[in-house]
């Protein structure tokens, strides 16, 4: 079991650790409900320092991502980053991620924790062909997601840059918290705004400490990972081992808009056919029209209980106050206010699929 650099803080706040992408990490501190509605109305952070970080450099880095990535990394420039996923050779997806670049022959890769050592061997293998300069660094970065509407009024008086400056997938690398060289990223899996600053290990508690001191007049509350899961879900957004995984068509999974399959990358041909013909099944999102919480694994009906398909995430939503999930249905069955029912235990309750996000932002 492995240990992020802020497991003695969150020890000694009392959280509830698990293991998680092969970490412990903390679930939850105050509860769902509290922690929750914390980022979505004011300010939260999160220990996400179990993600992976790659560096990807050299002459030959854009050429390699370009043929391992799915979306057009020709299109970033400096201080800019793009979503990805890294299809493999059947058409399935390895992992998605997060593309930074820092200039024209260097670029940050962030993975989901559960995946490093899957998406490392399979840059490496693909790599053999372009010998672009490829290093690990997740074991000596920690990252920090500070979210919520007042995360970026509270952050700026430790920072050397003009956060309100950085638009939407944006980036830049400053003094934080009195460290040097801490980047910071507006890139969230929140939907609530803010930042995520990436800096050395062993500045941690520095960092931390200097955050929580900046945030306490704006009332910043430590996140868990299941508060983090229902922001991410309110926005329907995809968790890798849910909505996406090896075996599933990124196209069916509504990734349609982070595919080019003109740059040639790794199983093109495959997706473009799948963007042509279309899919025989697609990713929804539906809320629950009675008393009701909708699981992962639960099964999907129609009216007349025909199986049309399978719940991949479900929660009840603290901002929404009813049950919601993302699931997996017959293309037939995907249009928005289509009825559809959930069975929950014994009991068959019904849904509306919904135009996501389920929740709507300013």
């Amino acid at each position: 079991m492995k240990k992020t650099p802020f497991f003695e803080i969150h020890s000694r706040l009392g959280a509830k650790m698990s293991l998680f992408g092969g970490h412990q990490m903390p679930i939850q501190y105050r509860g769902v409900q509290e922690e929750h509605l914390a980022v979505r109305q004011n300010i939260g952070v999160f220990d996400v320092s179990h993600m992976g970080e790659f560096w990807v450099e050299g002459p030959n880095a854009l050429d390699l991502l370009q043929y391992i990535c799915s979306n057009d990394i020709s299109k970033l420039i400096p201080g800019k980053a793009q979503y990805n996923y890294l299809p493999n050779e059947d058409g399935g997806v390895v992992d998605d991620l997060i593309v930074y670049q820092l200039n024209a022959e260097k670029y940050l890769l962030v993975v989901n924790a559960s995946n490093i050592e899957k998406d490392w061997d399979h840059i490496l293998k693909h790599n053999k062909k372009f010998n672009a300069g490829l290093e690990d660094v997740s074991k000596e970065t920690a990252l920090l997601a500070i979210q919520g509407p007042k995360a970026i009024m509270a952050m700026q008086s430790i920072s050397d840059a003009r956060l309100d400056l950085l638009s939407n997938y944006s980036h830049t690398t400053n003094t934080f918290a009195g460290v040097k060289d801490v980047m910071v990223a507006t890139t969230g899996y929140t939907g609530a705004g803010g930042i995520e600053i990436y800096f050395d290990v062993t500045k941690a508690d520095k960092v931390w400490n200097g955050v929580m001191k900046a945030g306490a007049d704006f009332g910043i509350l430590p996140i868990g990972l299941a508060a983090r899961d229902t922001l991410r879900l309110e926005m329907g957004y995809c968790l890798y081992g849910n909505e996406i995984d090896d075996n599933t068509s990124p196209i069916s999974a509504g990734l349609r808009w982070v595919t080019k399959p003109l740059t040639g990358f790794l199983s093109a041909s495959l997706l473009q056919k799948s963007i042509q013909e279309g899919t025989k099944e697609k990713l929804i999102g539906f809320k629950i029209d009675e008393r009701g919480i909708p699981r992962s694994g639960y099964i999907l009906f129609d009216s007349d209980q025909n199986t049309i398909g399978r719940v991949t995430s479900g929660t009840h939503s603290p901002s929404l106050n009813r049950g919601i999930g993302l699931g997996y249905v017959n293309t037939a069955f995907s249009k928005p206010g289509h009825k559809l029912y959930v069975q929950i235990r014994e009991k068959l309750v019904p849904a509306t699929v919904v135009k996501l996000p389920f929740v709507k932002l300013s």
